[in-house]
Protein backbone atom coordinates (compact mmCIF):
# COMPACT_ATOMS: atom_id res chain seq x y z
CA UNK A 1 0.00 0.00 0.00
CA UNK A 2 1.19 3.51 -0.66
CA UNK A 3 2.42 4.92 2.69
CA UNK A 4 0.41 8.14 2.30
CA UNK A 5 -2.83 6.18 1.97
CA UNK A 6 -2.00 3.93 4.92
CA UNK A 7 -1.25 6.86 7.19
CA UNK A 8 -4.37 8.77 6.09
CA UNK A 9 -6.78 5.98 7.01
CA UNK A 10 -7.56 5.79 10.73
CA UNK A 11 -7.04 2.70 12.77
CA UNK A 12 -10.04 1.67 14.85
CA UNK A 13 -9.26 -0.04 18.11
CA UNK A 14 -12.01 -1.88 19.93
CA UNK A 15 -10.32 -3.00 23.15
CA UNK A 16 -12.78 -4.20 25.76
CA UNK A 17 -12.26 -3.20 29.39
CA UNK A 18 -13.34 -5.47 32.25
CA UNK A 19 -17.04 -5.20 32.87
CA UNK A 20 -17.97 -5.18 29.19
CA UNK A 21 -17.44 -1.48 28.52
CA UNK A 22 -15.60 -0.39 25.42
CA UNK A 23 -12.85 2.23 25.21
CA UNK A 24 -14.87 4.49 23.00
CA UNK A 25 -17.42 2.56 21.03
CA UNK A 26 -20.01 0.45 22.80
CA UNK A 27 -21.60 -2.63 21.33
CA UNK A 28 -24.85 -1.87 23.14
CA UNK A 29 -27.07 -4.12 25.21
CA UNK A 30 -29.74 -4.54 22.53
CA UNK A 31 -27.29 -5.67 19.87
CA UNK A 32 -25.62 -8.17 22.19
CA UNK A 33 -28.92 -9.63 23.34
CA UNK A 34 -30.25 -10.13 19.81
CA UNK A 35 -27.02 -11.68 18.50
CA UNK A 36 -26.39 -8.85 16.02
CA UNK A 37 -22.93 -7.26 15.76
CA UNK A 38 -22.36 -4.15 17.83
CA UNK A 39 -21.51 -0.67 16.57
CA UNK A 40 -17.78 -1.11 17.16
CA UNK A 41 -17.75 -4.38 15.21
CA UNK A 42 -19.66 -2.86 12.31
CA UNK A 43 -17.38 0.19 12.15
CA UNK A 44 -14.31 -2.04 12.31
CA UNK A 45 -15.66 -4.13 9.40
CA UNK A 46 -16.46 -0.99 7.38
CA UNK A 47 -12.95 0.36 7.95
CA UNK A 48 -11.29 -2.90 6.94
CA UNK A 49 -13.49 -3.13 3.83
CA UNK A 50 -12.53 0.44 2.90
CA UNK A 51 -8.85 -0.35 3.27
CA UNK A 52 -9.31 -3.48 1.15
CA UNK A 53 -11.04 -1.47 -1.57
CA UNK A 54 -8.20 1.07 -1.62
CA UNK A 55 -5.57 -1.68 -1.80
CA UNK A 56 -7.47 -3.38 -4.63
CA UNK A 57 -7.68 -0.13 -6.61
CA UNK A 58 -3.96 0.41 -6.14
CA UNK A 59 -3.13 -3.13 -7.27
CA UNK A 60 -5.39 -2.95 -10.33
CA UNK A 61 -3.91 0.44 -11.25
CA UNK A 62 -0.40 -0.99 -11.14
CA UNK A 63 -1.57 -3.95 -13.25
CA UNK A 64 -3.06 -1.50 -15.74
CA UNK A 65 0.25 0.38 -15.98
CA UNK A 66 2.02 -2.93 -16.64
CA UNK A 67 -0.55 -3.85 -19.28
CA UNK A 68 -1.99 -6.75 -17.29
CA UNK A 69 -5.44 -5.22 -16.64
CA UNK A 70 -7.95 -3.65 -18.99
CA UNK A 71 -8.80 0.03 -18.91
CA UNK A 72 -12.34 -0.86 -17.85
CA UNK A 73 -11.06 -2.83 -14.84
CA UNK A 74 -8.78 0.04 -13.80
CA UNK A 75 -11.56 2.62 -14.10
CA UNK A 76 -13.99 0.38 -12.19
CA UNK A 77 -11.50 -0.16 -9.35
CA UNK A 78 -10.61 3.53 -9.13
CA UNK A 79 -14.28 4.56 -9.14
CA UNK A 80 -14.98 2.08 -6.31
CA UNK A 81 -12.06 3.53 -4.36
CA UNK A 82 -13.33 7.07 -4.95
CA UNK A 83 -16.82 6.14 -3.76
CA UNK A 84 -15.33 4.47 -0.66
CA UNK A 85 -13.17 7.50 0.11
CA UNK A 86 -16.14 9.88 -0.28
CA UNK A 87 -18.17 7.68 2.09
CA UNK A 88 -15.34 7.62 4.65
CA UNK A 89 -15.02 11.40 4.50
CA UNK A 90 -18.79 11.83 4.93
CA UNK A 91 -18.82 9.51 7.97
CA UNK A 92 -15.84 11.36 9.44
CA UNK A 93 -17.58 14.69 8.95
CA UNK A 94 -20.73 13.40 10.69
CA UNK A 95 -18.68 12.05 13.62
CA UNK A 96 -16.86 15.37 14.01
CA UNK A 97 -20.15 17.30 13.85
CA UNK A 98 -21.69 15.01 16.47
CA UNK A 99 -18.65 15.44 18.74
CA UNK A 100 -18.80 19.21 18.39
CA UNK A 101 -22.52 19.17 19.21
CA UNK A 102 -21.87 17.08 22.31
CA UNK A 103 -19.04 19.34 23.43
CA UNK A 104 -21.35 22.37 23.28
CA UNK A 105 -23.95 20.77 25.57
CA UNK A 106 -24.14 22.06 29.11
CA UNK A 107 -23.66 19.45 31.78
Amino acid sequence: MIPAIGSALPRIETNIIQGGLSTGLSSGVGAAASGQPGFAEVMSKVASDAIGTMKNAEAVSVQGINGQASTQAVVDAVMNAERTLNTAVAVRDKVVAAYQELSRMAI
